[in-house]
């Protein structure tokens, strides 16, 4: 990993061009998220969609400085939405940032085939990066927001879209746990199935790029130690995961959640893993400070589009 910690990353990217462009500007978690970047040198400039009236007044009250931001005024959720995909297309903004619009027409701009952000084929899936006090290094979940019930090959789109942000972060191959309930294939339960399945197509070389090994359970994944007590040595991923995969979204969003709340010291990053542009998705209830570092890791991965 070319970084270890939110503060490193922020320090590879502050002082380069980031225009941040933002569909439902009069957000004021949103706009407390580029604040918080730009008083720490990340944003050069900015597109700011929506009630100009209404967006310059909480400008204004979060302390960014008007002169930094283009206004566009619109009051249609979905044209907001396109008008920002538009200006990133144009190469007038570098990614996106989510404002108070709908998940669905936000999505669905990202995926307009005029603009080719998503190559055919390509499933989105949701890229969260963690650091706690727990882990000693930086470490992600996927997919915890847009796939609810994956299929086997959806699985493995997941994997794969992931691993692609660990190689931009310089992982050359990273350690992918297929987290489940259990650490045995159990017919009864179809996680451990599927799990035994992607590892072995990772092994005939239909997922590349990293090592793929499961079912773990989550002690497995990130603990040598709880590992060994369980029989488990001599492996690559077992206590050293880079990529946490859980079974689908009833797993993965509430522990992406409650990890984001409770974790010790956690601070996380979430994104759009897929798309040819850097696309900020986190939750509309997460703090500012993880929409802050979810800016800088666009200003990171805008550089390989």
């Amino acid at each position: 990993m070319k970084f270890n910690s939110f503060d490193e990353l922020i320090d590879l990217v502050k002082g380069q061009e980031n225009r941040v462009v933002v569909p439902g500007a009069n957000n004021k978690e949103a706009l407390t998220a580029i604040k918080m970047a730009d008083d720490k040198g990340l944003i050069s400039h900015g597109i700011l969609i929506g009630d100009t009236e209404v967006v310059k007044k909480m400008v204004r009250e979060v302390g960014l400085p008007e002169e930094k931001f283009e206004f566009i005024q619109c009051t249609d959720v979905p044209e907001m939405c396109n008008i920002a995909a538009r200006m990133v297309y144009e190469g007038k903004g570098d990614f996106l940032v989510k404002g108070l619009v709908d998940t669905k027409y936000y999505m669905k701009a990202i995926l307009n085939k005029e603009f080719g952000f998503v190559p055919q084929g390509t499933l989105l899936t949701h890229f969260v990066l963690f650091k706690t006090n727990k882990y000693p290094k930086m470490f992600a979940v996927t997919d915890s927001a847009v796939v609810i019930a994956p299929t086997l090959e959806q699985k493995a789109q997941i994997v794969g879209n992931a691993v692609d942000i660990f190689h931009k972060c310089g992982v050359e191959e990273p350690k992918v746990a297929i987290v489940c309930p259990v650490e045995k294939v159990n017919e009864k339960i179809p996680s451990t199935v599927d799990a035994a399945a992607l590892v072995q197509m990772n092994k005939d070389g239909k997922i590349n790029g990293c090592v793929v090994e499961g079912p773990y359970d989550l002690y497995i994944s990130v603990s040598k130690e709880r590992a060994e007590e369980k029989g488990i040595k001599g492996a690559k991923v077992a206590g050293n995961a880079d990529l946490l995969v859980l079974p689908d979204l009833d797993a993965a969003n509430p522990f992406y959640k409650a990890l984001a709340f409770f974790g010790d010291g956690a601070e996380a990053a979430a994104v759009l893993a897929g798309p040819k542009i850097p696309v900020i998705l986190p939750s509309r209830a997460d703090s500012p400070k993880l929409k802050m570092n979810s800016i800088a890791l666009c200003c990171y991965l805008k550089n390989f589009r």
